[in-house]
């Protein structure tokens, strides 16, 4: 299990989870929502706090135009922070963005043209513009149960348009329970509905996609040794 930090003054808390369980690791980083109130959000102070081997990745970070509960302006210099950490780390970094798709897009490439990174967009519910962007210069695309809801016709149309091997699935915890469990407090066995419906829309079995996006997790989380068989 992946546990995420959302705020750096935090990090020690998610830490000791992920200390504590042989099976957890964490990343490190501030939620957009916390881009003006975590203060001293450097490059520098994220990489320090990766050097342990339970801290696999960097974020969750990113733009959230929907709630704008930070300044645009704070959100984007906490996210460059944030790519330089993972530039620098080549660990994945973790993105949040909602009803930001442009700016995001243009930012991660923009960046990436600077010199590569591994990255994640987590808790997919953007378009399909973004997602293509993002897989053509190395992205990778993770969904959550909200691909089992009524009413996430254009998340799935734009799922059947990406490779396989970009696709993991997640819970986003405690929210996000995907169908049949709507509404309850989402946990990481619900993953296994999740990972249903991606096997529906891509045309394969569950077996194939438990196989795939466990690939790809260890693929991109490379710090975490693969589970023996």
């Amino acid at each position: 299990m992946l546990t995420i930090c959302v705020k750096l003054s935090e990090f020690e808390r998610v830490h000791d989870v992920a200390k504590r369980f042989d099976n957890v690791w964490c990343t490190v980083g501030v939620h957009p929502h916390e881009a003006d109130s975590e203060t001293g959000v450097t490059a520098q102070r994220i990489i320090d706090a990766t050097q342990s081997p339970d801290v696999v990745g960097i974020g969750e970070t990113g733009l959230d135009y929907f709630y704008d509960n930070a300044p645009r302006k704070e959100q984007k210099a906490c996210f460059l922070a944030h790519i330089e950490a993972a530039r620098e780390t080549q660990l994945p970094l973790i993105i949040h963005a909602r009803d930001a798709d442009e700016d995001m897009a243009d930012i991660l490439e923009t960046e990436h043209a600077k010199g590569a990174f591994p990255f994640l967009l987590h808790c997919f519910s953007s378009g399909p513009e973004l997602a293509q962007r993002a897989v053509a210069i190395g992205g990778y695309v993770s969904l959550s149960g909200i691909i089992t809801f009524k009413k996430a016709d254009d998340i799935r149309e734009t799922v059947k348009l990406l490779p396989m091997e970009r696709l993991l699935v997640e819970t986003d915890s405690p929210y996000l329970a995907p169908v049949p469990h709507r509404g309850k407090a989402n946990e990481p066995a619900f993953t296994a509905h999740t990972a249903e419906k991606l096997a529906e829309i891509k045309g394969v079995t569950p077996e194939e996609i438990a196989a795939v996006t466990t690939a790809n997790f260890h693929t991109l989380f490379t710090k975490i040794p693969p589970v023996a068989n």
